[in-house]
């Protein structure tokens, strides 16, 4: 193997790396011989400079291959879903009950949260007892007898993305279309997955904000998977606006059991929701096609099949037997919780959601440093969307703070979030487009 900074200083300056180079740098950062700072200087490299499909595989293959391979003997398709982040995202939470109410298995390989986004392992760290990194036999026993399984990479599944995602979190190197792309490949193909459906956000809340950056690494991660013989589908959803009314840790998780029970359902969550369970039906052979798919997908909701099997796999990995009948008394309250009023008349014309991402970890519900605490009480409910009509003093959304000042500076980071004005915008189809 070269050493790390020849590597670093071929791709700064734009040559092409061959197979042997990446898969020697990959092993180095597992094996503790590349550092952080090496690490953080490829990453920034590869973010200015990009990499080819060939090195776009070989990175792929390299972190898989950097720990446990999983293979599955079980008698329904392994699938799963994969978003690209964004703010009130919390489809994976009732998305893999449903598949798996229909059939599928669902062993879920989840991140924490990247830059502005929340992540689903913070989520459902907020939840008692929830173990979100057990060992690989619970992992596989859950989701043989549940039916699927939400958990955080294990120190055996691709060791060198744990590393790097941790490392692209705090430099800026989050939207790199080339990392993106082996960071969530490499954790579904160790996961042995035999079908894959991916949620690549666009919008004001997405780290791709133009659709056609959204597209090109749509685009990117089919070719990739399914040249790694993993059959793999993808979809552009819209991220102008947080996709649940609610933003944060605990306040997800309580949205989330609300949609399952049937208490709450809005519109476009479920248009989402439902359209990626679908395609994962189709791809792993449970339906013929998308409108065999939301029948099946709507019948396990409604008769409750759905939300039994997200009970039971909370109960599954150490979380409380009663979570979905009783939220509140497990999932932790802030302190502060009080409404942010509209400043005029008017009708919503554009939100600026990053900035509402933002605003959430400055409450605490996120990191700046990869060892920052979370505190998963906090965050906001009940926020309004693009073409609501609001009067001056309506509330655009209640904020939860750990205090008076940080509740202070989340209602004004909220409020110029917010543009109001007297022109409805446009309707945008929260499915935009679908590839593959």
């Amino acid at each position: 193997m070269r050493i790390p900074q020849e590597i670093i200083r071929d791709k700064r300056d734009g040559r092409t790396l061959s197979e042997a180079d990446i898969a020697g740098f990959i092993e180095g950062l597992t094996q503790d011989r590349v550092t952080e700072g090496q690490a953080a200087a490829f990453a920034m490299a590869v973010f200015f400079r990009g990499l080819c499909l060939d090195e776009r595989v070989a990175l792929t293959r390299a972190m898989t291959q950097s720990g446990t391979v999983l293979a599955w003997d079980l008698p329904g398709p392994v699938l799963d879903k994969h978003s690209t982040g964004g703010v009130g995202d919390t489809v994976s939470l009732p998305l893999a009950a449903m598949v798996a109410a229909c059939g599928g298995f669902v062993p879920m390989i989840s991140g924490r949260g990247l830059g502005h986004t929340g992540g689903t392992l913070d989520k459902l760290a907020s939840i008692p007892g929830y173990d979100v990194a057990p060992g690989l036999d619970r992992f596989r026993r859950v989701t043989a007898e549940v039916g699927c399984a939400i958990i955080g990479q294990t120190a055996d599944l691709a060791p060198a993305d744990r590393r790097l995602y941790a490392i692209r979190d705090v430099t800026g190197t989050v939207e790199s279309l080339d990392l993106i792309t082996a960071s969530i490949l490499s954790k579904k193909l160790a996961a042995g997955l035999q079908g894959l459906v991916m949620d690549v956000k666009t919008g004001s809340g997405a780290f791709m904000a133009q659709r056609a950056e959204a597209r090109a690494l749509a685009e990117s991660i089919v070719t990739v998977a399914n040249a790694a013989g993993l059959r793999t589908r993808a979809l552009v959803t819209d991220m102008d606006a947080p996709l649940a009314s609610s933003a944060g840790n605990a306040v997800e998780v309580a949205y989330a059991v609300d949609y399952l029970t049937g208490r709450a359902r809005e519109p476009r969550f479920h248009a989402v929701t439902l359209a990626l369970a679908a395609e994962m039906l189709v791809i792993g052979g449970l339906a013929a096609d998308v409108g065999e798919a939301d029948g099946r997908l709507t019948a396990a909701l409604e008769s409750g099949r759905a939300c039994e099997v997200f009970a039971r796999m909370v109960t599954a990995l150490g979380g409380p037997g009663d979570l979905v009948e009783a939220p509140d008394r497990y999932l932790k309250r802030a302190p502060v919780v009080r409404p942010v009023t509209a400043p005029g008349s008017g009708v919503v014309e554009r939100v600026e959601t990053r900035a509402i991402g933002l605003a959430a970890i400055g409450l605490g519900g996120g990191r700046t440093r990869p060892q920052d605490a979370i505190d998963s009480s906090v965050g906001f409910t009940g926020l309004v969307r693009p073409g609501d009509r609001l009067e001056k003093g309506d509330p655009i959304g209640m904020v939860h703070a750990a205090d008076e000042a940080s509740a202070a500076r989340a209602e004004s980071a909220l409020r110029s979030a917010y543009r109001i004005g007297m022109v409805s915008p446009d309707a945008c189809e929260p499915v935009m487009e679908r590839l593959g």
